[in-house]
């Protein structure tokens, strides 16, 4: 893709300025984006534009910052391009490879949270933890709590690992390699699992309308023809794994709510809810172990 980044006014406002007016056709925040990107190709703090908005750009951080904006008009997702990505409270990396936490996903840790009890040294697991966003909000939240942290892939397990050192909580969790359940066979029941499975279905018109998906891992995203494939393998084999009163905890799509609470009715669980995220949508549903 032919991309025209002529020469801006080099000032950290001016091409900031500039570069916002070429990404208003793929972003709704296109300021936004802009001074992200014109930050981060000169390694200051976002203070800086209203400090120092006429601080000069020099040739090499131009061409950095030229580099940022045509990754991202070629629609790459902004986190890849920035390389870390917001969550919760945390500023966590996110390389390409690894799924682009959500903040839909807030929604299943506030549940989490607000389940379980605070100060006991409860045993939790994270299924499929791609960055670790769920598992070190959890560790952050909840010193007490032992986390276990799953994932089927080397690389966002990788990435898991190194954010919880940026975050000072790497001794505060496991991190295992398998596939769902497969790491954990033969250990103790878990009082609560949590996960955030792909759960779009495989055909969906999404992964050709937005650009930003071809870029982010199609494993993390596709959960099969109906979409519910992982969600299947979770909550059927989550009796196996949880004790008596523990808590399974899952994230799916707005118009899954039905099929997954039947999912955990057929899987022995009781106690079925579903929560709405923000945007008023189904987003996750959670029961527990008789």
């Amino acid at each position: 893709m032919q991309t025209d980044t002529a020469a801006p006014a080099s000032t950290l406002a001016g091409t900031a300025r500039a570069w916002a007016r070429r990404l208003e056709a793929i972003t709704s925040s296109p300021r936004l984006e802009a001074e992200l990107l014109v930050l981060q190709a000169v390694g200051l703090p976002r203070t800086a534009l209203y400090t120092h908005p006429q601080r000069p750009m020099d040739a090499a951080e131009l061409e950095r910052a030229t580099r940022l904006l045509e990754r991202r008009l070629r629609g790459e997702p902004l986190a890849y391009v920035l390389g870390s990505w917001g969550f919760w409270d945390l500023d966590l990396l996110t390389p390409r490879g690894v799924l682009v936490p959500r903040p839909e996903t807030e929604c299943l840790v506030e549940l989490v949270l607000g389940q379980l009890e605070p100060e006991a040294p409860l045993r939790v697991l994270d299924l499929g933890t791609g960055s670790g966003c769920i598992a070190l909000a959890l560790a952050r939240e909840r010193p007490r709590w032992q986390v276990t942290a799953t994932d089927a892939y080397a690389t966002p397990l990788e990435t898991a690992r190194l954010n919880a050192r940026r975050l000072g909580l790497d001794g505060r969790l496991r991190w295992l390699q398998g596939d769902w359940y497969e790491a954990v066979r033969g250990e103790e029941p878990f009082d609560a699992i949590v996960c955030n499975p792909p759960y779009i279905r495989a055909e969906d018109a999404c992964f050709v309308e937005e650009p930003a998906l071809r870029f982010e891992p199609r494993e993390a995203l596709a959960g099969g023809p109906d979409g519910l494939q992982a969600l299947h393998r979770v909550i059927h084999g989550a009796p196996v794994h949880l004790r008596a009163g523990g808590l399974l905890a899952v994230e799916h799509g707005w118009d899954q709510a039905q099929p997954v609470r039947t999912l955990f009715t057929h899987a022995g669980l009781t106690g079925v809810h579903t929560r709405q995220d923000l945007g008023k949508r189904d987003r996750v549903t959670w029961g527990r172990r008789p």
